[in-house]
């Protein structure tokens, strides 16, 4: 079982940048790819980026393409996402999830691929 918990979430100005942070509890997390979504008010949840358990391997939604860097620290069992040119699209509620060493990378956008999942981290973009 691994548990997942986000932070770093917050209220950001539109052209302001934020660093969220997932810290997972298994040591068996080097083994695993990471991903980030996130869900708007009324809309559907999102993916926004994945890393391959290596950090070799990673995939942008074109949205935040350019803007959002995902990294990962073995050593810190963390994933992170590095959020820049933030604006009021980017407002939603951020999670963080753990696929299985067998999920494969042109799955990584898809959210029913990821058995693990944190409870969300707020981000809110004023405009």
């Amino acid at each position: 079982q691994v548990q997942l918990v986000e932070s770093g979430g917050g209220l950001v100005q539109a052209g302001g940048s934020l660093r969220l942070s997932c810290a997972a509890s298994a040591r068996t997390f080097d083994s695993y790819p990471m991903g980030w979504f996130r869900q708007a008010p009324g809309k559907e949840r999102e993916f926004v980026a994945a890393i391959s358990w290596r950090g070799i391997v990673l995939r942008y939604a074109d949205s935040v393409k350019g803007r959002f860097t995902i990294s990962r620290d073995h050593a810190m069992n963390t994933v992170y996402l590095q959020m820049s040119s933030l604006n009021a699209e980017d407002t939603a509620l951020y999670y963080c999830a753990a696929g299985t060493p067998a999920l494969h990378s042109g799955r990584y956008y898809d959210e029913d691929a990821y058995d693990y999942w944190g409870q969300g981290t707020q981000v809110t973009v004023s405009s």
